[in-house]
């Protein structure tokens, strides 16, 4: 609306003004109750008082000989103003601070009053309860205003006959006043109680605004409408955690991607990290990092978080590689073809060259033995000797790539003696996967081997449709350190680069796939060192890969 500003409050001030009107209903209600109780506690104590004064008096023999003495009778108020009652109920009156002392005979007729103008008058309240000898204590107006007043029977002295009553009452206006004096000193006491109750609620506000970072109500809910929207929406997984340990916020990707439950509050150790990306969030490490998850492979990487220099926990991000990874290693395979297909281009147009010139030269005999030569050893057999054997071209092609990419780093790969690959592949990807890390690998530690003879030996047996695969090398095997956790992600015998996500994904990798498959992948031996191939020999098993 025009001409009217918007008061905003800030949260520390609406919290602390909702603390006071806390204490101060809390004080009030607690005053109104101890009032009330105090209150009830008066009425009675003062009713007993003067019960007990009743009572003293109705049981004394000469009063009880007096008011016999007037049994039935309506007696002159001058003779009973002059009487002992009389004097004796004033006496008592004046001496215990009450309001007033009636003694009635058996018909309700006062005999002694506060007032001698009431002598010989009936009661003005009801007297037959306590004629029918009930004691009682009520709070009634008479002839002396309101007051809290107790009856007591006079009974004969010879029987249990009621010849007479004992009133005795206390004013309410004296009580009221001790009460209000009592609410007096509660109030007093409940000042200091209140101010104690405000300083504490400041030093809570300022704990508060502390912990809210000194936001307001209306930035916060600005905030939590915009991480609902962003962090779900994105399309990276994001795992926050507090200074402690304990999730905070798990977002619905990185569920997926860590396959872990979206409850908080938990430690992260137990919300079922693997060891890999758990390491990464402790470590706060920002260096984007390889890991497996279940059939995924994942870049993670984690950050620590602050505000205004205050540490308020660590985030970490999730991205789904398993694609990338994937399609890399079918690049890899394609770029190493690729590079075969050239150099073969290029030795076949010399050995083109070659043929035309013995043809333009008359040489036609010598032109068809080296033709013959040509079609009998082709360039993947002069390239890579028993690759014949296997019938699939996805292998060939693999095998050939990766013998031609390793021949110029002076390594060599051969076909084992016992490959017979007659089928072809059904799972491609699958299995170029699993047998192009072992092959980098044993060509990596070939390559960097103490060893002079660089070889790398692989062997295919396909058995119905399952794929066996052997690859040994002449490295220096697999340390003693490593053989318990070759498979595990992040180790790796290959010296540190800055390769995206670090190494040793590989073999977690083939392992994955394998299981997966219901196969696996073992190291049958760790080093042959009295072997020609003296490093590691890796295992393979790929059930269901292979078709007709």
């Amino acid at each position: 609306m025009a001409g009217k500003r918007r008061i905003d409050v800030r949260l520390a001030t609406q919290v602390l003004l909702l603390q006071l009107a806390v204490v101060a209903l809390t004080l009030g209600i607690a005053f109104a109750l101890l009032a009330v109780v105090y209150h009830s506690r008066l009425i009675n104590e003062y009713g007993n008082r003067c019960q007990d004064i009743a009572r003293v008096l109705a049981t004394a023999p000469f009063v009880r000989a007096d008011v016999a003495g007037y049994e039935g009778q309506v007696p002159p108020a001058d003779q009973l103003s002059q009487g002992t009652l009389q004097r004796l109920a004033n006496q008592v009156r004046l001496a215990t601070g009450v309001l007033f002392v009636v003694i009635t005979n058996d018909r309700g007729i006062r005999l002694t009053h506060p007032n001698v103008a009431e002598l010989g008058k009936p009661v003005s309240t009801d007297p037959s309860g306590v004629l029918a000898g009930r004691a009682e204590i009520v709070q009634q107006t008479g002839t002396m205003g309101p007051s809290i007043r107790a009856k007591v029977p006079i009974l004969a002295a010879d029987s249990s006959r009621t010849i007479g009553e004992v009133s005795v009452g206390m004013s309410t206006s004296t009580v009221y006043g001790i009460l209000r004096n009592e609410q007096r000193l509660g109030a007093l006491t409940a000042g200091p109680a209140l101010l104690a109750g405000a300083v504490l609620c400041v030093l809570l506000a300022r704990r508060w605004r502390k912990q809210t970072l000194d936001l307001q109500p209306t930035e916060m809910t600005e905030l939590v409408r915009t991480q609902e929207a962003v962090l779900h929406g994105i399309g990276e997984g994001v795992l926050a955690t507090d200074t402690d340990g304990n999730t905070t916020f798990v977002n619905d990707e990185a569920c997926r991607l860590l396959e872990i439950d979206s409850a908080t509050g938990h430690p992260v150790d137990r919300i079922g990290l693997t060891p890999r990306v758990l390491e990464v969030l402790r470590s706060c490490d920002p260096t984007p990092t390889l890991a497996n998850v279940g059939d995924r492979i994942l870049v993670v990487s984690a950050r620590p978080v602050s505000r205004e220099g205050r540490e308020l926990g660590s985030v970490l991000v999730v991205r789904d590689r398993t694609d990338v990874e994937s399609l890399t290693r079918q690049l890899d395979a394609v770029q190493l073809m690729s590079t075969v297909l050239r150099a073969q281009r290029h030795e076949y147009a010399n050995r083109l060259h070659l043929l035309n010139g013995l043809l333009h030269s008359g040489h036609a005999q010598e032109a068809a033995t080296y033709l013959e030569e040509l079609l009998g050893a082709g360039p993947l057999g002069s390239a890579l000797p028993g690759i014949n054997t296997i019938r699939d071209s996805y292998l060939q092609a693999l095998l050939a790539a990766k013998a031609a990419g390793v021949r110029e780093a002076g390594v060599t790969l051969r076909i084992g003696e016992n490959t017979w690959v007659p089928g072809r592949l059904a799972l491609p990807v699958e299995v170029t996967t699993v047998l192009g890390n072992l092959l980098d690998n044993a060509i990596e530690a070939a390559r960097t081997g103490r060893s002079p003879v660089k070889v790398v030996e692989v062997e295919l047996l396909q058995i119905e449709t399952t794929l066996h695969i052997t690859v040994a090398d002449s490295g220096n095997g697999v340390a003693d350190d490593l053989v318990d956790r070759i498979f595990l992600e992040g180790t790796s015998t290959k010296p540190a680069s800055d390769l995206p996500g670090g190494r040793g994904i590989g073999l977690t990798l083939s392992r994955q796939i394998s299981r997966t498959l219901g196969g696996g992948i073992w190291l049958s031996s760790p080093s042959t060192p009295e072997s020609e191939l003296c490093g590691a020999e890796f295992i393979a098993r790929l059930p269901g890969v292979m078709a007709d």
